[in-house]
């Protein structure tokens, strides 16, 4: 299979899975509160990667599945309370009303909370040796040290003058950190050694960089329907941004030379990684 038919039937298997999760035991309305957001499309890229880096590694791509759905239920969870008046007051996600549009606030942040919860249990239910290791990847990416740290310095510091270094922090949490934890989980329930998970986690914090500097540059020059979400907050907000750090032109440069060493983290193992390089380089090409 080619790099785009690779990526579609890795996508179907976790949109498959998803569909089928039960969320046995919630409230009706919670249930579809959860799956409103949950199932409403999206790239997958997080699911993805994980089932990549597992069988890259030479690990069964089933065994990684739970952890494929649960990286996409905190990836939710993330976008529900993110969209929230408190936080960045959006209305549109994927080009449907956002989640507490349709639900209310508080159903809204039941949902997100309970997929954040959700996808520990999922996780936790694995039955392989490495499993608790990448639970424990994934817990420390999505925790306070991780995509909170981020999302907090996002908030807090909105309006400050932009420097690199925080802007880059600001990233490494709130973006890159929920990307390279599927690497590095799908690698550690692989059996993978310390060499192929340093390159996955060189791999995936630049595969973060360059996506969240790739989703600022869309949000001042891309196509609000094929983004489906409002363009132009950002600035509107006094986001602390990479363009509005450095500049339009040097943000795609630099964009590019982050894609660049997370490929060449990737060249330098023993182990066929052509699908994760592919999936680095395609970052660059993004519409939405």
């Amino acid at each position: 299979m080619n790099f785009k038919q690779q990526l579609n039937a890795y996508k179907t298997q976790v949109e498959h899975a998803l569909a089928a999760l039960p969320f046995e035991g919630a409230p009706d309305k919670l249930k579809e509160a959860m799956r409103y957001s949950l199932l409403s499309g999206g790239k997958r890229l997080r699911g993805c990667l994980v089932l990549a880096a597992c069988e890259a590694a030479g690990g069964n791509v089933q065994s990684a599945l739970p952890f494929a759905c649960a990286v996409e239920m905190i990836h939710a969870y993330s976008l529900i309370h993110d969209d929230l008046p408190s936080m960045d007051n959006d209305t549109l996600r994927r080009g449907k009303p956002t989640n507490h549009i349709v639900f209310g606030e508080g159903m809204a942040i039941l949902a997100g909370d309970g997929l954040l919860s959700h996808a520990f249990e999922v996780m936790a239910a694995v039955q392989n040796e490495n499993a608790f290791a990448a639970l424990s990847i994934m817990a420390r990416a999505a925790g306070v040290s991780g995509m909170l740290c981020g999302q907090t310095l996002d908030i807090t510091l909105e309006g400050t003058q932009p420097d690199a270094h925080t802007v880059r922090k600001i990233h490494l949490g709130k973006t890159a950190a929920l990307l390279t934890a599927p690497v590095t989980a799908g690698f550690t329930l692989a059996g993978a050694d310390k060499d192929t998970l340093t390159a996955g986690q060189i791999y995936g914090e630049n595969l973060g960089l360059a996506f969240q500097i790739v989703d600022d540059l869309l949000d001042l020059e891309g196509d609000a329907a094929l983004m489906g979400k409002t363009l132009g907050k950002d600035v509107q907000e006094g986001k602390l941004t990479w363009p509005a750090c450095v500049g339009v032109e040097q943000a795609r440069q630099d964009a590019a030379a982050c894609i660049d060493k997370a490929v060449q983290a990737l060249k330098t193992l023993p182990i066929n990684t052509a699908f994760l390089q592919e999936m680095a380089l395609s970052t660059l090409h993004r519409v939405q």
